[in-house]
């Protein structure tokens, strides 16, 4: 290294489990000790499931499955063996200590060819939302007629459903089912926008107003239920059998078991881990930001932010609509006051579930922050708290190459000054004597912006931070959970129209 430049060596976060013991991998820390000890955790899944006859069955089949021991997939020469495929799965109570009863706790069933007719539809805005609209009435139904609520909600889809359900999707022709009326895009727009003396046109316009994508618009839809849903296929619960020699896309049955059961435990209450190292008193907020279209008017983008303790608890905020995107500097940003109104928010949350304002808040953000923005966040913290704004951004520019066929060792960090440096969340990691990658790791770029701190306690948070996943069960991310899953809550958020709600728990949008 030249100049003040320094290499150093970040050591790989460990995880709190039951017993209080530790370990380095969630899988070896659920085998040997369950999960972290919690009032919370579930002594039976109490489990509902949305789906069709078929999807039902499936549901039930894999959760009898889950309850047995599952073995990993025989070796493919093919194939690099990694990670994914080295954990037997030792079954749901013996992971968890909780029981999973294959017959749901409540059931909604889906007519399936009603539900094909619908997603074959021609016009792809009504034929997505009118597909939803089955798992959302169906849902609604029960919540009016029935006192008992399940703790989580399996959406069970066919493989129908997530091959048309997506952006960009098209149904060949010869299988569209003609729509009940083909208002279009152009002419939902102008009725949005000047208004339309009658009902109906409205109610059909509206239907243009939500994304085209089936997870994102059910989840959207529903956020008013306050109903934790799990969307997942049916080909998840029951893949389909290959040849010998084809390919798939599919995780073995073990890994399917440690990440669905992981989310599932999650979802539903549990703590599966948390940091073993807690820093009292520290908040992690990451910023989202989504563009939207509209039919008019100056905004452009909305805005959230994500919420995250050490414990690994997350809570999701809604900011509002507004010219937050700027095309001639490709950068979001808040005005004052609305910066102002969404950390008076989430410093009103951390002080509501823990007695006292945060001693340190870090905002993670993939832009840097402007003086008015930042001016917003520093009005609205206490004089207790200290603020401190982090840019972090993929890097593809910087490489390092290590000696022989393994690559940079992951931890590995180069600060370059008392406010920067990369550091490399992705790489070579002992634990799995591999690299689980396939291009050479690039790594995270960690600036400090806006207040001071430690450079390299910010890169140790940064490190912990991706190990806070629990919608699987894998070794770590390459991003922050801070902002991991930032476009996909940003989706969610603008997958329908933008209306205020209260802050929800993050399970409600992985």
């Amino acid at each position: 290294m030249t100049g003040s430049w320094r290499a150093i060596h970040i050591d790989e976060p460990r995880l709190a489990f039951g017993h209080d013991q530790t370990a380095d991998h969630p899988k070896d820390g659920l085998f040997l000790f369950g999960p972290v000890a919690s009032n919370q955790n579930p002594a039976r899944m109490d489990v509902g499931v949305i789906a069709t006859p078929a999807g039902l069955e499936k549901y039930s089949k894999w959760v009898a499955s889950i309850e047995r021991f599952i073995d990993v997939p025989p070796p493919n020469p093919k194939r690099k063996r990694n990670d994914a495929n080295t954990f037997v799965w030792p079954g749901f109570q013996a992971v968890y200590g909780a029981a999973w009863p294959s017959k749901p706790f409540a059931t909604c069933l889906i007519d399936a060819g009603e539900l094909s007719r619908r997603i074959l539809g021609a016009d792809r805005h009504q034929a997505i939302y009118s597909a939803v609209a089955l798992y959302e009435e169906a849902l609604r139904k029960y919540l009016r007629e029935e006192d008992a609520r399940p703790a989580l909600w399996f959406a069970v889809v066919s493989d129908e459903v997530f091959r048309y359900g997506r952006p960009q999707s098209s149904v060949p022709v010869k299988l569209r089912t003609p729509g009940t009326r083909r208002l279009g895009m152009k002419a939902a727009r102008s009725i949005l926008t000047k208004g339309s003396m009658f009902a109906e046109d409205m109610a059909a316009a509206a239907v243009y107003e939500y994304e085209l994508n089936f997870h994102n618009q059910l989840k959207a839809r529903l956020m008013d239920t306050s109903q934790v849903v799990q969307v997942v296929k049916e080909a998840t619960l029951d893949p389909p059998i290959l040849a010998e020699n084809a390919r798939s896309s599919m995780q073995d049955p073990a890994t399917i078991a440690w990440n669905l059961s992981t989310t599932s435990f999650y979802k539903i209450g549990g703590k599966p881990w948390r940091l073993a190292e807690l820093r009292d008193g520290v908040c992690y907020v990451g910023l989202v930001f989504k563009r939207i279209e509209r039919p008019s008017g100056r905004d452009n983008a909305c805005c959230g932010a994500q919420m995250f303790l050490g414990s690994g608890d997350g809570l999701v905020f809604r900011g509002a609509v507004g010219p937050w995107y700027s095309e001639t500097r490709d950068a979001f940003h808040l005005d004052q006051h609305q910066a102002a109104k969404l950390m008076e928010m989430i410093v009103r949350s951390y002080t509501h579930i823990h007695g006292s304002p945060p001693t340190e808040l870090f905002i993670h953000g993939k832009t840097n922050f402007d003086s008015n923005e930042w001016a917003g966040f520093s009005s609205a913290v206490p004089h207790i708290t200290k603020l401190v704004g982090v840019q972090i951004r993929d890097m593809a520019d910087v490489k390092v190459f290590r000696y022989g066929a393994n690559a940079i060792l992951r931890g590995t960090a180069v600060v370059t000054s008392d406010t920067s440096g990369y550091l490399w969340t992705r790489g070579y990691i002992p634990r799995l004597r591999t690299y689980p990658g396939r291009e050479v790791p690039n790594p995270l770029t960690v600036e400090i912006r806006q207040g001071t701190a430690d450079i390299e306690q910010v890169m140790k948070d940064v490190m912990s931070l991706t190990k806070l996943n629990f919608n699987g069960a894998e070794y770590c991310d390459g991003l922050p959970v801070t902002l991991r899953f930032a476009d996909l809550v940003g989706e969610i958020l603008t997958a329908g129209p933008i209306t205020p709600h209260a802050p929800l728990p993050f399970k409600f949008y992985i």
